[in-house]
């Protein structure tokens, strides 16, 4: 647990000392309760224990069907308000190159009058780089407990653009390698990786109605957080835009995976089209050696000196020109 009390006008910002796990709840309580004029509270929790965030949340005021939320982390992106406390979840995402998947955790924000709650769950943290940057711009601060959220869901959805960044990278090369001279089929891997797109497209997508609707209660206030407005703004373009990328590249993926099966479809045909033109070519022989083959006893040639070089010759002159004109036709 990590608790930084601000102080909105200075942007002035004092570090709680937890102490021991079962001595941070209560320490945290206490700093929160002393919060003077214009100060507020961020606490930050990492996979908390049920017991740990109910007592938190019994102090701050938090619906009990929030706290589930924020424990069980199997939530959607979405947007609620529970009396004066705003509860958004997003999903914090990120891709592994070696393993060539995108990863995922959950992020759940409370905003209070007063306080920020951050429940994180996955091994990205946004939280660190937001406080960052918040220290970097000290004025953002003065629009109280929202400019954590703003801070926030910028670093995620930065985060979603670098993401979308290095996913189209790896499409390209996937491409590269679809319509390269070898002939390998890369089927299993365009399916691997459309499946990690759809996962991307899942944290992405819901958030889009979301930050609609922040926006929109946003603007129907005339108090500080309309100084936000355009930043929230800012996030939410590029949001959109992400969200249109990853439904290009789900397109794409679908394309290239056209292609591989026709190119599959293209190998089979110049296979079957080998085998039919050996089979003819073997086929002239075969014939006029089996009608020599049947032992009857009246037949042409038989007693003919010529006979077998004939026979020899006219089976090499026939398959000779056939395998000329496969040949010529690409059928070999």
């Amino acid at each position: 647990m990590e608790c930084v009390v601000y102080e909105e006008l200075s942007g002035r910002s004092e570090t709680v000392e937890c102490g021991l796990d079962d001595e941070a709840c209560r320490l945290v309580l206490k700093r929160l309760r002393g919060l003077e004029g214009g100060e507020f509270g961020w606490v930050r929790l990492v996979d908390p224990a049920e017991g740990e965030l109910v007592q938190l949340a019994e102090e701050l005021g938090l619906h009990r069907l929030a706290v589930e939320d924020a424990v069980q982390a199997r939530q959607r992106p979405k947007r609620e308000r529970f009396g004066d406390v705003l509860a958004v979840a997003l999903k914090t995402l990120w891709y592994v190159e070696e393993e060539a998947a995108v990863e995922t955790g959950e992020l759940m924000l409370f905003v209070g009058p007063r306080y920020v709650l951050t429940v994180r769950h996955g091994e990205v943290d946004p939280t660190a780089e937001a406080a960052d940057r918040l220290a970097a711009d000290p004025s953002m601060l003065r629009s109280g407990p929202l400019s954590v959220l703003h801070a926030v869901l910028d670093v995620v959805v930065d985060a979603y653009s670098e993401a979308a960044e290095t996913v189209r990278a790896e499409l390209q090369r996937l491409e590269d390698r679809v319509f390269s001279s070898s002939r390998v089929d890369h089927t299993e891997d365009i399916y691997s990786l459309k499946r990690e797109v759809r996962e991307f497209r899942d944290a992405v997508q819901p958030l889009v109605p979301v930050l609609s609707g922040l926006l929109s209660g946003l603007s129907g206030e005339d108090r500080r957080p309309s100084k936000l407005l355009p930043y929230f703004r800012d996030v939410a373009d590029h949001l959109h835009r992400t969200e249109t990328e990853v439904r290009t590249l789900d397109e794409l993926l679908n394309a290239v995976l056209g292609a591989q099966q026709a190119r599959v479809g293209t190998w089979q045909n110049d296979d079957m089209r080998r085998i039919s033109a050996w089979a003819a070519i073997f086929a002239v022989p075969t014939m006029v050696a089996g009608v020599y083959g049947m032992n009857f006893e009246h037949m042409p040639e038989l007693g003919w000196s010529y006979g077998y070089p004939l026979a020899v010759g006219l089976m090499t002159a026939a398959s000779g020109l056939l395998y000329r004109a496969f040949r010529h036709n690409g059928w070999l």
